[in-house]
């Protein structure tokens, strides 16, 4: 207690930080599941085209799924190995020491850990608008300061304006890709906010989906370099692994051990062994991205040749310009069994919309012709 009020929290924001930490799963922005009731819906038809929360059609490759079905027998023990095993992997493959690497299930909870961590109300979080809104409904339930800087007009990060928004940032978030626009913040942007940012502050990277924009995209080198930077990893995306919950935060072991302070848990045997084999089917990345980028091209190349403007997304997610408030067309493909995202408020009439499968993708574009002509 002591600590916060030192950091500049209230009485009151104590009581919302140990609400937070009490009862955290019960909470609106907690988890990606969670966090989605904001795409979330009820009564779904069961022949409904659901591409509404970013997730994978595809589900887990058969390696993780055998994996998983395997270890339900064993599911009477705690089996902490299975963590273990994750994370060697993890951190064998990005070039760091296993202290560098923690294991979650999935990336929301080191994400929100990371704000309680290094933002107060003087040190505000700073994030890219639109953005995944996860660390920013956390900021503002505790009383952390938030400040959301509009995307540059080729739909990046503006790190320059990032950076010049405040002199006491806490933290800095970037989703690169970035959710809800599927695009990308270059790398000599990321390495100029870590090089120009405030003294202290730290860089959150979230790559729950550089999988799927390619290989060159990844930013942990700076974590080998020791920077102040974090890397949020998640099985959610390109693994499918979304409902069996899996993820991992990557950062110097001081940085790690600041946010890993803020919770700890056992994490589910079944996800752990579904992740350890997943990372090791060496043909499972380039196979899905191959596939979601051909569908997702796809789809944005008739809806552009339709003549609806799109942001150039390499994600497994887009977002469509529908030209009068985006909760119309929502609610009108609803009617025709086809589930998309949400809107964002700085983005009005732009609708989100995640890449599912051909198929469904089908019955996207042509429920979405008819809506719009209507």
């Amino acid at each position: 207690m002591k600590d916060f009020l030192q950091r500049g929290f209230t009485r009151r924001n104590l009581g919302q930080i140990a609400t937070m930490l009490a009862g955290a799963s019960a909470l609106p922005f907690y988890n990606e599941p969670a966090l989605a009731q904001l795409s979330r819906v009820a009564n779904v038809p069961p022949d409904a085209v659901m591409i509404n929360a970013n997730e994978n059609p595809l589900g887990p490759c058969t390696e993780a799924r055998e994996a998983a079905h395997n270890m339900v027998a064993k599911g009477g023990r705690y089996l902490y190995g299975e963590t273990d095993k994750v994370a060697k992997i993890l951190s064998e493959q990005e070039g760091v020491k296993q202290e560098y690497v923690r294991i979650y299930a999935g990336s929301s909870a080191p994400l929100h850990q990371m704000v309680l961590a290094f933002t107060t109300p003087t040190k505000p979080l700073v994030i890219g608008d639109p953005g995944y809104e996860a660390g920013m409904r956390a900021a503002k339930f505790i009383g952390s300061q938030v400040i959301p800087v509009p995307l540059r007009k080729d739909f990046s990060h503006d790190v320059k304006a990032m950076v010049a928004a405040s002199n006491e940032t806490g933290l800095f978030y970037i989703c690169n890709p970035n959710n809800p626009t599927g695009t990308l913040t270059k790398r000599s942007d990321i390495e100029w906010l870590v090089a120009n940012k405030p003294k202290g502050s730290v860089v959150l990277i979230d790559e729950a989906y550089t999988h799927i924009a390619g290989d060159d995209y990844f930013s942990t080198d700076l974590v080998q370099k020791d920077k102040d930077v974090v890397i949020l990893r998640t099985f959610s995306k390109i693994y499918g692994m979304a409902g069996l919950r899996a993820g991992a935060a990557i950062g110097r072991p001081d940085l790690i051990e600041k946010m890993g302070g803020w919770g700890a848990g056992m994490m589910p045997i079944t996800g752990m062994a579904a992740a350890s084999t997943s990372l090791q089917v060496k043909t499972l990345i380039p196979e899905r991205r191959k596939i979601i980028g051909g569908v997702r091209e796809d789809t944005l190349n008739f809806l552009t040749a339709k003549g609806f403007t799109v942001v150039p997304s390499v994600s497994n997610k887009f977002m469509v310009d529908v030209k009068q408030p985006g909760n119309n067309i929502i609610m009108a493909l609803r009617n025709e069994k086809v589930y998309i995202g949400r809107t964002w408020p700085i983005w009005p009439t732009y609708v989100r919309v995640s890449v599912g499968t051909q198929e469904e993708m089908n019955k996207f574009k042509a429920a979405f012709v008819k809506v719009m002509a209507a």
